[in-house]
């Protein structure tokens, strides 16, 4: 792939998609065990076999065998192509991950029971060649996966060509094709469910986009659906299952549940054959269908009837052979130091070693025995004073040494024996936030370490403050710093001599562990205990005098503290001891050391195998003949085998034979569990067995004979230990036996094993003092066991055989998978090629109440976008097959990214924090939900046989009323209500009151900057009706566009048209830094509104010709321009007096969030019905003032800018709600100085009080802000109440005397401009008019209301949903609930869609074609049933109402409506309806740096664009939280996420979302997102 590539056709080379979802010719893969075909291309497996014979560089994970299967795995998929999209990443993203911008990987790692810590050393001379062959192996297969790619269609670009390619690709039977395009038609199909259009040309117009023209987009098929194409009789439980897309011809749709499934697929044989014989089933009884209180389940995972059981025998307890009693073992360990240390005080007893491989040092049992007297003196006596001493014996004390200095440690840890204190050797912790030092912290802690002692080296390694003093580490208790080097220690006085007693139940030492989950826990150990595993091992491995042994492991705990320090001591052993940081350098230096002091024991991991095969080759002279045991520490993992294995191949011929490979198994809290012996037998063969994955995911043995591929090979770890009783038992649930063909957890009794986790009870119980119990219910044996934490089996000949750890294990759909296993299968995939050796971390989360696997690597800094993802789709393959589990999450991270434990291995438990807090930065991501997530809810079937009046019927029955309610009455007719039309009003008011302010318009500093009173804006209005006869030469009833800024002009413009006669259209102004996008709407809008001429300001006029309007649009055809700054100075002859109110008053045009470009007619008659009703509802009066900070140009904002004055006579002080954005306050100090008692704004305006006045309120308080007289603040909105921001904006500025029940919402929308307006009344005497009462707020259940019902459930609840209600119905309104599908009416406890019935409801659309149909079905539809008289229109929002117990002064039970969503916004999926707010609301939760979230769906696949505030570094982290939270509370599978800047998604003059819009920017590839991810 070294060619040059262009954008374009990089974007089509990574679009080769999933082929994962197809659905196969029957029979094609009719094998017993059905295997989901894996996701991508993959090379001749002949390769490898050229690549493994070219260095056994990568043997330690894998057998030939478990190489050989995945690549065979991988070579069976081979024909099909690469059907994963790839994600598509900013340029940005792309070029960080450059070469420079690594340092190459910290190779070290020792998988300390934390990861697999491997690295590779960088000494080897011989994998250079291997490398290039490799390279030239990956070259060669590259090229043929990728090229072939080419797109299936023309016209697109970007995500949709790239989403339409996978499918292309994918042969798929007969889809029907969706135009992109939207149509203008009464109902354009989208997402599959006809969804009502909320005017009546389409959307095209409004925002012009690439995909104008009529080019079809092939769809995707619904990869949202499940279905299973298998009989239900298959080898394995279903993991993995292939949708099926069922042609569908016109409406025949199969009568199909939401998945394409026949409905009859899912019911049991038994039901079927009751189906067939009655053939005409009953309809069910009608209360089924009204049953409020359904769950939505969760599939339970159901066992595979033919699942691998266990057929053996119960087991019988594995007795070790006796511990036998050596006469001159030492009573205690002290005793065998005191007797080596006087005896032969000469003899050597550890030789350490600097980096060059140089003996630095030699400790002999002499200076051992003198240097631990001196310590164990000096804890006891100079510590504190003689009254107080710091430590007394039995006290804990840390041991803090490096781990390149065992003498110090050694020293510490005899003289803590001594002086009878216990000590806790713990990591030195290298910062103050190491991964997993805070826990280690709390270990300390929690055993009530005081005193931590440590060498003169680390000691002054430590972090130190400016001060010098050591720093408290993060979690740590305060300890007191203690240098155990003799030169800082007190004499021991003569006469001073420690109390040596034989071994008691004292707690010798405690061992730290860290569990699955990252915390640490203390398990302690007796002296008894540690005397007799001494005895143990010198028993089992044939430890005799002043023998040598090599030791390449950790000294400070398991098999190398076991072996290394303790058991050495016992038999006065000498120890040759390797540091890490040697290994390192130079990876041959144990089998030197081995070579060097002809050794006859080493100690070391497969780890140290591993790196010495790969170093051999530069030396001549091994000879490790005088080998007699090589302990491998980790030989129970199942892939140590392979380096075994690989060891004994090169090193036979250097002398090694191979019955001294001896690999033992051992825990904490069992110390060592078996170990092989060292025969001198070489004929017996040591015990192997190729077991089946499949039944090893059950728990169950079976040989596997025929089935290669999945097979796991494992080696026995010898015999169990003696004096020891060994059991498998279940690892679940109580201790039962397990038969001899099942694994279980291995459990030991034996006096050799820890007591007891240091300081929890409760866990110890469960741990160390477990009683195993046969299948009749008796305990097996009277004394405890210990549980050791390995899961494996008792073989034939008493053979201990380990399949893997408890703590790595996943139970997934029911199965248990291990997770050394699957990074084993990972890294045979590509070895070295791609992903550091053991930089692979596997764990498991919880999603949806199963376990989901994850799997994050270190990739090579020098890997490309393509390699990595050709290696992940590979791997999610190879796992695939060999373990038949889906992998959730595969996450590649920068080389040297996850955090490292002290050895290096990976920091497990930290890895996986930082993957759930998002902090991780991967730099590429895979997510699989669709193939792992199998146990969603069944999606919703429709009941379409029921009509409308059974529903109505089932209501009555169950005691539920019909959801209907309305205002009150209009009362009686007042002196200025005589009025018909508005233009008289104002007539009538300039001569009653003709000096009465009624607009004040407010500038950003606060001042005035224009007011009107009655009679200058009538004389204005006059002037202006004067020119537009005059100059404009129009008649009655033209259209005349008003484009002006918010304020007084548009006022008078407003009154001189009707003066005129003519019927004005009110248009937001272009923005002066923004033409390109703002004119063609005002074009527009023009335009379609048929006007015959704009009227304007100077300014706005100078704009519309300016040389940025004419490159936006086409200026010669604007209608005449007029501006109104110069008017004309005489009046008009007469002025206008319309014959019918029914006429045309104004037409309202707005977007709505659908993008959609709505105008609505207004007549006299609404317009005045209008006023009226807010008039009686707000109680306006010409002696009240009202803060108005609204957009003017639509809906209510409009009415209450320019109409409400001049019909109540109340003064208006209007506040541009721009001002707000140069003067944040203005629009409270505004509310405070003229003692307003209502206000009026948007969310918008809130938002930004809200953001931008947050920390200023006590200085606002200081100047004097009161809110305290504000009665009704009240939100104008065409959605659902935003409850989270109404409640923060009322808490915010509730110290400013805001009372919190002020604060409530409106409703409106295009039919009918304003349904709900809620003003309550506060501590007003009830003289004074009615009360409404408070806003109320109820929590349902969000389920239920996927399924159109509606459940109230507690505060608090899982799943709950708050919803505020939308303000107090207007006076003249009437509400009812219909179905929006059979126009029934509904119940309360249903959802369903808002119909109004009302004096002032809009008359209709206003558009060019007049498309009948729309406008009936939107503004006169009738009932289906019921009252089928009264005419409604319908708003197309979905909502519900509730009777409340609130009453209103007159005494009435207050109906509250509940707006959920628009019907336009909802997205159908699963059979379900689900608003978008509700899954913007959660993904908006899951992380701190998404600031804005929107989603949409693109043919059944959910899309979710998110907004990232932060680093482009964390744009990977939001893919799997987002994936997740979904999941987890919608149970929705994320199909897209895409990653954009701020301010991305669009946002409209009311401050909602413009999701379509974003919608077709994304499918246009407009959106420049800083990373799109393809969940699959």
């Amino acid at each position: 792939m070294r060619s040059d590539i262009t954008q374009k056709g990089y974007e089509k080379k990574r679009s080769k998609l999933l082929g994962a979802y197809l659905p196969q010719p029957p029979g094609a893969e009719s094998m017993a065990h059905e295997r989901r075909p894996p996701l991508a291309p993959s090379s001749s497996a002949a390769r490898y076999h050229r690549r493994r014979s070219s260095g056994s560089r990568d043997e330690r994970y894998r057998s030939d065998v478990h190489t050989e299967a995945v690549q065979a795995a991988l070579a069976k998929h081979k024909e099909r192509k690469m059907a994963v999209p790839m994600p598509s990443k900013r340029r940005s993203l792309v070029v960080q991950t450059s070469m420079d911008a690594y340092t190459p990987p910290d190779t070290s790692s020792g998988s300390e029971g934390e990861g697999q810590g491997e690295g590779t050393p960088t000494s080897s001379q011989g994998s250079v060649s291997m490398e290039h062959w490799m390279s030239r192996a990956m070259h060669g297969s590259t090229t043929s996966s990728t090229t072939s790619s080419s797109s299936t269609h023309s016209g697109g670009s970007g995500a949709a060509s790239r989403l339409a390619d996978v499918m292309a690709h994918a042969h798929i039977g007969p889809i029907a094709h969706l135009s992109l395009r939207r149509k203008a038609g009464p109902s354009a199909v989208e997402n599959g469910n006809s969804f009502r259009r909320s005017c009546e040309f389409g959307s095209e117009l409004a925002w012009p986009t690439p995909l104008e023209s009529e080019e079809n987009h092939s769809a995707p098929p619904d990869v949202t659906t499940y279905t299973s194409e298998f009989p239900q009789q298959v080898e394995r439980p279903q993991v993995s299952t292939v949708p099926r897309t069922t042609p569908k011809y016109g409406n025949a749709e199969l009568m199909e549940t939401g998945d394409g499934v026949p409905v009859s697929s899912r019911v049991s044989a038994k039901i079927q054959q009751l189906v067939n014989t009655l053939k005409q089933p009953k309809r069910p009884p009608l209360r089924e269908f009204f049953v409020d209180d359904f769950e939505e389940l969760l599939e339970v995972q159901q066992p595979d009837p033919n699942q691998p059981r266990p057929e053996g025998a119960q087991m019988l307890a594995m007795r070790g052979e006796q511990l036998g009693v050596v006469t001159n073992w030492p009573p205690s360990l002290e005793a065998a130091l005191q007797r080596w240390g006087t005896i032969s005080p000469k003899a050597p007893c550890l030789t350490t070693m600097d980096t060059n491989g140089k003996p630095l040092y030699i400790l002999t049992y002499g200076k051992l025995w003198s240097r631990c007297m001196k310590v164990a003196y000096n804890i006891l006596h100079k510590l504190g004073t003689k009254q107080e001493p710091v430590v007394r014996p039995g006290d804990r004390v840390a041991l803090v040494f490096p781990n390149n200095d065992p003498a110090a440690f050694m020293v510490a840890f005899y003289g803590c024996l001594l002086a009878e204190v216990v000590p806790v050797p713990i990591e030195v912790p290298l910062t103050r936030k190491d991964a997993g030092s805070q826990q280690i912290g709390f270990l300390l802690g929690s055993c009530g370490v005081t005193v931590a002692l440590t060498s003169d080296a680390c000691h002054k390694g430590l972090p130190k403050s400016p001060t010098g003093e050591i720093p408290q580490f993060k979690g740590w208790p305060k300890l007191l710093w203690f240098v155990t080097e003799s030169k800082h220690l007190s004499k021991t006085p003569r006469d001073w001599f420690p109390h040596i007693k034989d071994a008691n139940n004292d707690t010798a030492y405690i061992e730290y562990k860290t569990c699955k989950d990252g915390s640490v826990l203390g398990v302690t150990v007796t002296r008894t205990a540690l005397l007799t595993h001494c005895q143990a091992l010198t028993q089992s491995c044939g430890y005799t005098e002043a023998e040598t042994i090599v030791n390449v492991l950790d000294f400070k705990k398991d098999v190398g503290l076991w072996h290394g320090i303790l058991t050495s001591v016992m038999n006065m052993m000498h120890v040759i001891s390797i540091p890490y940081s040697l290994m390192k350098v130079n990876p041959l230096s144990w089998i030197q050391k081995v070579c060097q002091y002809k050794a006859k024991v080493a100690c070391v991991k497969s780890r140290d195998m591993h790196w010495a095969l790969v170093a051999h080759r530069d030396q001549r002279d091994i000879n490790l003949s005088s080998l007699r045991m090589l302990v491998v520490a980790d030989g129970s993992n199942p892939w140590s085998i392979s380096s075994c294995d690989a060891f004994l191949n090169v090193f036979q011929s250097k002398g090694l034979r191979p019955e001294v490979i001896c690999p033992c198994a051992g825990s904490p809290e069992a110390l060592t569990v078996a170990i092989r012996r060292p025969t001198d037998d070489s004929n017996q063969p040591p015990g192997r067995g190729a077991l089946s994955m499949q039944g090893l995911s059950h728990g169950v043995i079976r040989v596997d004979s025929e089935e290669r591929l999945s097979v796991l090979t494992v080696q026995d770890v010898g015999t169990v230990m003696p004096g020891a009783l060994m059991c498998v038992v279940k690892p679940e649930g109580v201790p039962l036996l397990c038969r001899t063909d099942e694994v279980g957890e291995l459990c030991v009794c034996s006096v050799a094993t820890g007591t007891s986790y240091y300081g929890l009870t409760g866990m110890t119980k469960n741990t160390f003092e477990v009683f195993p119990m046969s299948s009749s219910g008796a305990p097996i044996s009277e004394y405890p066991f210990t549980r050791t934490g390995l899961l494996g089996f008792v073989g034939p000949g008493g053979l201990v055989f380990i399949a893997g750890k408890m703590d790595g294990l996943m139970v997934v759909g029911g199965r248990r998978h291990n997770a050394d296993d699957i990074v084993a299968t990972a890294l045979a995939v590509e070895p070295m090629k791609f992903v550091y050796r053991g930089r692979i971390a596997v764990f498991s989360i919880t999603v949806l109440h199963d376990e989901r696997i994850v799997v994050v690597a270190e990739q090579r800094p020098d890997s490309t976008e393509e390699d990595s993802f050709q290696w992940m789709s590979r791997v999610l393959q190879a796992i695939d097959s060999i373990h038949g589990v889906g992998v959730f999450c595969l996450a590649l991270v920068p080389a040297n990214t996850l955090p490292k434990t002290p050895l290096g291995g990976i920091h497990l438990s930290e890895t996986k924090q930082l993957f759930l807090e998002g902090s991780l930065h991967p730099c590429n991501v895979l997510m699989c939900p669709h193939t792992c997530v199998t146990n969603l809810p069944k999606p919703r079937q429709k009941q379409p046989e029921i009509g409308p009046a059974s529903v109505m019927v089932g209501n009555l029955v169950s005691g539920k009323r019909i959801a209907q309610a309305s205002g009150r009455d209009l009362g009686q007719i007042e002196d200025n209500d005589q009025f018909l039309f508005l233009s008289e009003v104002l007539q009538w008011r300039s001569q009653t009151t003709p000096d009465h302010v009624l607009f004040t318009l407010l500038s950003s500093r606060g001042t005035i900057a224009s007011s009107l009173t009655c009679l200058q804006l009538h004389k204005r209005a006059e002037k202006i009706a004067a020119m537009l006869a005059e100059r404009g030469h129009l008649q009655d009833g033209d259209h005349v566009a008003l484009v002006y800024p918010p304020g007084v002009d548009l006022i008078a413009a407003f009154y001189g048209c009707l003066y005129a006669g003519c019927v004005p259209i009110t248009v937001r102004p272009p923005h002066p830094q923004n033409i390109a996008t703002t004119l063609p709407t005002v074009k527009m809008i023009v335009e379609v509104s048929r006007s015959a001429c704009v009227m304007t300001t100077q300014v706005i006029c100078k704009l519309l010709r300016s040389k940025e309007a004419l490159a936006a649009v086409d200026v010669r055809t604007w209608p005449p321009v007029l501006d109104t700054d110069d008017l004309p100075k005489k009046r008009p002859a007469q002025l206008y007096k319309p014959s019918n109110p029914d006429t045309l008053a104004y037409l309202d045009f707005s977007v709505s969030t659908t993008g959609m470009l709505a105008g609505v007619k207004m007549s006299h008659t609404a317009t005045s019905a209008f006023c009226r009703s807010i008039k009686l509802q707000c109680e306006l009066y010409p002696s009240r003032e009202v803060a108005i900070c609204l957009d003017p140009y639509c809906g209510l904002g409009f009415v209450l800018w320019c109409l409400c004055s001049v019909y109540s006579g109340h003064q208006s002080i209007l506040i541009p709600p721009s001002e707000l954005e140069v003067n944040p306050a203005l629009w409270l100090l505004a509310v405070s100085q003229y003692r307003v008692r209502d206000t009026f704004c948007s969310y918008s305006v809130m938002e930004l009080c809200t953001k931008g006045l947050g920390l200023q309120t006590e200085s606002l308080k200081a100047r004097g802000l009161d809110l305290s007289r504000v009665r009704t603040c009240v939100v104008v909105a065409e959605e659902r109440p935003r409850i989270a921001l109404t409640q923060s904006f009322a808490k915010l500025f509730k110290d400013l005397g805001l009372h919190p029940r002020a604060v409530s919402t409106s409703f409106g929308c295009r039919v009918n401009l304003a349904i709900c307006l809620q003003p309550h009344r506060l501590g007003k005497p009830p003289e004074q008019g009615t009360s409404g009462p408070d806003p109320t707020t109820v929590y349902v259940d969000m389920s239920a209301l996927r399924h159109d019902r509606v459940r109230l459930v507690e505060r608090g609840s899982p799943h709950s949903l708050p919803l505020m209600e939308s303000g107090k119905i207007l006076p003249g309104v009437r509400i009812i609930i219909a179905n929006p599908e059979t126009k029934g009416p509904l119940g309360d406890s249903h959802l369903g869609e808002i119909w109004v019935h009302s004096g002032h409801n809009a008359s209709g659309y206003f558009t060019i074609y007049g498309d009948e149909s729309l406008q009936s079905d939107h503004f006169s539809s009738r009932l289906s049933f019921g009252d089928t008289q009264t005419v409604w229109a319908r708003t197309g929002y979905l909502g519900f109402l509730r009777r409340t117990e609130l009453t209103d002064a007159c005494g009435e039970r207050h109906d509250a409506l509940y707006v959920v969503g628009a019907l336009d916004e909802a997205m159908e999926l699963r059979g379900m309806r689900y608003h978008p707010i509700d899954i913007e609301t959660s993904v908006i939760r899951t992380h701190k740096s998404i600031t804005e979230c929107a989603v949409f769906t693109w043919t059944n696949l959910l899309v979710v664009v998110v907004e990232l505030d932060g680093s482009e570094q964390e744009a990977l982290d939001l893919v799997p939280l987002v994936t997740n939270v979904v999941l987890e509370e919608h149970y929705l599978i994320v199909g897209v996420v895409v990653v954009v800047d701020i301010g991305v998604i669009p946002i409209n003059s009311r401050g909602e979302k413009q999701r379509m819009h974003l919608r077709d920017g994304f499918l246009a590839d407009q959106l420049d997102p800083i990373y799109v991810a393809y969940n699959m």
